[in-house]
């Protein structure tokens, strides 16, 4: 099973920033370190070129990015500081994904130990979210005729807004979104299925939602490739999450979405999205154990 990572490419946050920018080396360095890939299935991951973007974003906002040109209340609601690292750091994250994708379609599994990134809209980041890297994967592989029908799998503990906004009038890209009602943001798009749960959702509310959430995807949609967002946020441990899922209780969230997928023949690919534990050490433990049950599932599928 192929990873790709880009988290050599670092950008400066102010002192207490909540961006949990250190998850990533750790994750990478631990499955290294773990020997669940061999070195040359650990891959940097190349970054995303201005005609995959543009097939998501517009060409102003995209050259604000360029320029640095970000107004402060964009930058605001962003909510991080533009600066050229971090737009590069943000065109591999999207790089990532594109690869992951196209990994996943040729054998199977792969996941990008970055992105996830669902709150960036066309013409507009927000809520630490440049670029919509799942969006501009999903546009490249139906350009590049890898796959047609692909469903948004989004186990993020927030609304994949900006998301659902982009494809609320395609039918050729399933959107679902499990997450937190009363959590950011505060205006929710409308997905191809929304299933909202309350604060303090345990781990038997959350595995019924996504339980049924994935059978109905599946259905309706009749993917050729899926993408899972594998968000850490809807641990109790988290501090922007407001929901109380174990640890155990994600590892089980993980099992049904590559058991399903597996049984209706679609390949995953899978990306990080979000997780704030207090501790980075726990968010890493949940990301981590994401992709030992990947690779244990890929093992699976292919004896």
């Amino acid at each position: 099973m192929k990873f790709f990572h880009c988290d050599r490419f670092n950008f400066f946050l102010p002192d207490g920033h909540r961006f949990p920018i250190r998850k990533y080396v750790l994750l990478r360095e631990r499955i290294e370190q773990s020997g669940l890939a061999p070195p040359e299935n650990i891959i940097e991951s190349d970054p995303a070129t201005d005609e995959q973007i543009l097939r998501v974003h517009t060409a102003e906002y995209l050259q604000k990015l360029k320029g640095g040109t970000l107004s402060e209340k964009e930058q605001r609601r962003l909510g991080l500081p533009w600066s050229p690292a971090l737009l590069e750091r943000s065109c591999r994250s999207v790089g990532g994904t594109v690869a992951a994708c196209r990994a996943a379609l040729a054998g199977g599994l792969a996941m990008n130990l970055a992105g996830g990134t669902h709150h960036a809209y066309p013409d507009h980041g927000e809520g630490f979210c440049v670029f919509n890297d799942v969006a501009i994967a999903a546009r490249a592989m139906q350009a590049e005729e890898l796959a047609d029908r692909i469903a948004i799998l989004d186990c993020d503990v927030h609304q994949g807004n900006g998301t659902a906004a982009i494809f609320a009038d395609d039918p050729s890209v399933f959107t679902l979104s499990v997450h937190g009602a009363n959590n950011f943001p505060l205006h929710k798009e409308k997905s191809d299925l929304d299933l909202e749960l309350p604060d303090g959702a345990d781990d038997d509310d959350y595995l019924e939602a996504v339980d049924y959430g994935l059978r109905r995807a599946l259905t309706l949609a009749r993917p050729t490739l899926a993408v899972f967002l594998a968000g850490a946020d809807p641990f109790a441990g988290d501090t922007l999450g407001r929901l109380k899922v174990s640890k155990a209780g994600l590892a089980r969230r993980d099992r049904l979405v590559f058991d399903g997928c597996a049984h209706a023949g679609v390949p995953v690919a899978i990306v990080l999205s979000g997780g704030y534990a207090k501790n980075v050490g726990d968010t890493v433990d949940i990301h981590f154990q994401t992709a030992r049950l990947a690779v244990e599932m890929l093992g699976m599928t292919t004896r």
